[in-house]
């Protein structure tokens, strides 16, 4: 049997768990570069089980239907948008996921808050070459909005509080009760989107959540304020973030997620002074690699004793 692990651009996936424990009749490979539709489904004739990394390539109809051998298809993560169920369904293939370690994007998240404060971003590379010296903004006292309270959103907001931060949420369903859990206060968006210094995203992307991150909110931000997302770049208006961005009405973007991934070279988005890249690494940490590999292992072997694990449908 030949299982092959897709987008593996960290060269990270043959060594995340015990491989072997499949079986000798089984050989493993991963491709370590992102190729386009046609090009992937040639590197993948012949593969029973294919592993895709999270939503870095598009499993849509059209590729579905160009591997024929393709028996399971498994997923990092309990669920993947970029995978067409149905097309999958259609053609026989099992999509199963994995659980996902705690607290990596909200991690990553503050990194990105953090750098912005303190423009991390700009000193890093310049004390390579001298003493560079900057004022940077104290999180204390400040006001950080999320869009979304839920896991990742929940973390963000209980370190946004032991930082002293006032911590203002909106989701459509938040009680008072429950954003008091996280250390939070309830109150309308439009308050969130103009009281917050950070304003960070952590909507899920759905078809009512798509760009609803636009010109209207952009106009309501203070001008000092910095656009934090490591959730999903569909929930945002590109187009109105770029025309934010020119004006100066925002004070600039911190940004891990990005409608086309690699991001562009000619991107808009690179060479900005106020504008801060990481290439969608909220999830890349040893520990997730670990807890989802083994979890693909587990679910090949639950499959091919016909019992299926995870299954997403």
């Amino acid at each position: 049997m030949r299982v092959i692990v897709t987008d593996d651009w960290e060269h990270a996936a043959l060594s995340a768990t015990e491989w072997g424990d499949l079986g000798s009749d089984v050989s493993v490979e991963a491709i370590g570069e992102h190729l386009d539709a046609a090009r992937l489904a040639d590197r993948l004739a012949g593969a029973d089980v294919v592993v895709a990394m999270r939503e870095r390539t598009r499993w849509d109809a059209a590729l579905i239907s160009r591997l024929p051998d393709l028996r399971l298809l498994i997923t990092t993560g309990a669920a993947n948008a970029a995978i067409d169920l149905a097309a999958c369904a259609a053609h026989g293939i099992t999509v199963c996921g994995t659980r996902s370690h705690p607290g990596s994007a909200a991690e990553l998240t503050w990194a990105l808050i953090l750098a912005a404060a303190r423009r991390l971003d700009r000193v890093f590379p310049a004390m390579a070459e001298g003493w560079p010296s900057s004022v940077g903004t104290a999180l204390h006292g400040r006001t950080l909005g999320l869009l979304g309270l839920g896991r990742v959103g929940g973390t963000v907001a209980r370190v946004g509080a032991a930082f002293g931060m006032e911590v203002v949420a909106w989701t459509p369903t938040l009680n008072a009760a429950r954003a008091a859990e996280y250390g939070a206060r309830a109150v309308r968006r439009d308050e969130v989107v103009e009281s917050a210094h950070f304003l960070s995203l952590h909507l899920p992307l759905t078809a009512t959540t798509a760009r609803t991150v636009g010109a209207a909110d952009f106009a309501r931000m203070r001008a000092d304020a910095w656009l934090v997302n490591s959730s999903r770049a569909g929930i945002v208006d590109t187009g109105a973030l770029r025309a934010a961005l020119e004006a100066g009405s925002i004070a600039g973007a911190a940004l891990d997620v990005f409608d086309e991934e690699p991001l562009g070279r000619d991107s808009f988005l690179r060479g900005r002074s106020d504008v801060i890249l990481t290439p969608h690494l909220g999830y890349v940490t040893d520990s997730a690699f670990r807890v989802w590999f083994a979890d693909v292992v587990e679910d090949i072997r639950a499959w091919r004793g016909g019992e299926p694990i995870r299954v997403l449908e």
